[in-house]
């Protein structure tokens, strides 16, 4: 499968800004060991930070985690820098949730467990008082998948991402040459995007509040508000060799189906679990669980949103942010950061991802080209990553900061990073 460049092409205004970086100012500029384009600065603003996966800024500079390892009682965490040094000196642990799924609107701080949606008082205080206010309650059962992904629109929309708890829909999950379910029953319950009030409280979780569907795991997914859009990136299916060895080689195992970026509206069908999305041919094809074989379209040609862009496959999005703060160059405005987790089924090949990444978009469309931003290097460190968990960082999390750093989480090495930009 070809793939977009991770480096941007010659005359763009990503090269641009990046041939123009050496001199003693770049030089000059810590990274606290991420590799980032000349004149970006980095510092570790907070470490042992009991794996912080989703966060989020409020206007007072207060970064908030919701951690992947809370203490037993409180699954989220406020960190302070009280003298703007760039590294948080107080953190406190309150409050329930489970690892993604935060955001800040009008003043509350939302958060997901994998069973509920509750929302913290925030003010002049770094840490909010009490249990927060249950918003969404009764979140649907599942043993895989259940992060959640969080956003809200600018009329007080709560939108909530349902993992499939599946690879595919097979009859016997993850069992070779086992057909899919037909029709899926997981799509009444999972397998998409379902839209709340973020205002009301106790509002039980059913199928009739879905918004979307055929999206098989979205943990990375906001609500762009200069455009009016919801965004969010899809981590795609898994095993198309080692479920269906006599139709996929491993190398086509590797590099399908493409990661995708997605443009989601009220009604928006994407096509899992019958489609995979191929990223060379730029279509969907039908999965082998429905009678593909690698080739076919099928009923997937009657799937009409497509993806806005596509990265390589097994990447895992976690985390996307649109950048419209002025610290950073123009080149860097208007676009979105993305956060790659890095994944296990690019085996036995080596493992990629670990980055994040920077997608220019013009004319409210990506463009062609992507800018690996930060990684991969600084995060799995000088060797062949063969599964995830040797890799030393794995980022998971981004927010803008008032200011407009981007903060940048990674639960493996329980490390929240602060980028900034030295105009010098």
């Amino acid at each position: 499968m070809s793939r977009r460049s991770n480096i941007p092409l010659l005359g763009t205004p990503l090269a641009l800004l990046a041939l123009a970086g050496s001199g003693s100012a770049a030089a000059a500029c810590k990274t606290a060991g991420l590799d980032l384009p000349p004149h970006f600065c980095a510092t570790v603003f907070a470490k042992n930070a009991r794996q912080p996966r989703h966060i989020a800024v409020a206007a007072n500079g207060t970064v908030y985690a919701n951690l992947n390892r809370g203490d037993g009682k409180h699954d989220l965490m406020a960190l302070t820098d009280s003298n703007g040094d760039g590294v948080a000196d107080k953190r406190q642990l309150f409050g329930r949730g489970g690892a993604t799924g935060l955001v800040i609107h009008d003043g509350w701080l939302y958060a997901a467990s994998a069973d509920s949606v509750r929302r913290y008082k925030l003010g002049e205080a770094a840490v909010p008082s009490g249990d927060g206010e249950l918003i969404v309650t009764d979140l649907p059962e599942q043993d895989a998948h259940s992060a959640r992904g969080l956003a809200v629109d600018d009329s007080d929309h709560l939108y909530v991402s349902i993992g499939a708890p599946s690879n595919a829909c097979q009859e016997d999950d993850r069992k070779p040459g086992s057909p899919g379910q037909d029709p899926c029953p997981l799509l009444k319950t999972h397998g998409g995007i379902w839209r709340f009030v973020a205002d009301k409280p106790n509002q039980k979780f059913t199928p009739q509040a879905r918004y979307a569907t055929g999206i098989r795991n979205m943990f990375a997914l906001t609500w762009d508000a200069p455009s009016g859009r919801l965004i969010g990136a899809q981590m795609g299916r898994d095993q198309l060799a080692s479920l269906w060895p006599k139709i996929f080689s491993t190398e086509q195992s590797v590099n399908l189906p493409a990661e995708v970026l997605l443009n989601v509206k009220q009604g928006s069908d994407f096509g899992w679990p019958y489609c995979y999305y191929d990223g060379e041919a730029r279509l969907r094809r039908l999965n082998p669980e429905y009678g593909g074989d690698g080739q076919k379209v099928g009923r997937c040609a009657k799937y009409k949103d497509a993806p806005m862009t596509a990265y390589p496959a097994h990447w895992a999005p976690m985390a996307v942010v649109f950048y419209h703060a002025k610290m950073f160059p123009k080149a860097y405005r208007g676009g979105a950061f993305i956060a790659f987790h890095g994944s296990w089924d690019r085996s036995p090949e080596p493992q990629q991802g670990f980055r994040v990444i920077y997608q220019p978009f013009d004319g409210g469309q990506p463009t062609a080209s992507y800018q690996t931003f930060a990684g991969p290097t600084g995060f799995t460190g000088e060797k062949i990553v063969r599964s995830p968990g040797s890799a030393a960082h794995r980022p998971a999390g981004l927010a803008v900061g008032p200011k407009g750093a981007l903060y940048v989480s990674d639960d493996q090495g329980s490390t929240i990073y602060r980028i900034t930009y030295r105009h010098n």
